[in-house]
């Protein structure tokens, strides 16, 4: 399993990356804004994305819609401060397959790196 990991803070990269250990995923890249996303993906397969939403360069939201443009189809986790529903519900229409409000119980957001991928290998 390999994951990228997309926000502009280092420290809140690093909390994610010990999430995605929880959750066995340990072939972790890096990325901090949404234009290296976007880039990375053009270079490599993933099977989830963890984004944030306020970035430099380019917004998390920008780089969902452009990667679900590309036709990729993995997993898009939005963990963000964003918590407004207006915003939950962009990010959905825009292809996020789930959204975690920032800050998290670090159990919240194993939870949901868990069921997201439970999900897509039952498609």
């Amino acid at each position: 399993m390999r994951a990228l990991v997309v926000d502009d803070s280092a420290v809140m990269r690093k909390v994610l990356i010990g999430a995605l250990g929880r959750a066995n995923i340990n072939e972790v890249d890096q990325a901090a804004d949404g234009a290296e996303a976007v880039q990375a993906v053009q270079q490599n397969e993933y099977d989830i994305i963890l984004m944030d939403w306020n970035m430099p360069n380019m917004l998390g939201i920008d780089a969902l819609k452009a990667i679900r443009e590309m036709g990729k189809t993995m997993p898009i986790i939005m963990v963000t401060t964003e918590a407004e529903k207006s915003r939950v519900l962009e990010a959905l229409k825009a292809g996020a397959t789930n959204y975690v409000i920032k800050p998290f119980e670090p159990n919240t957001i194993v939870g949901k790196i868990q069921e997201v991928l439970n999900k897509s290998k039952g498609q």
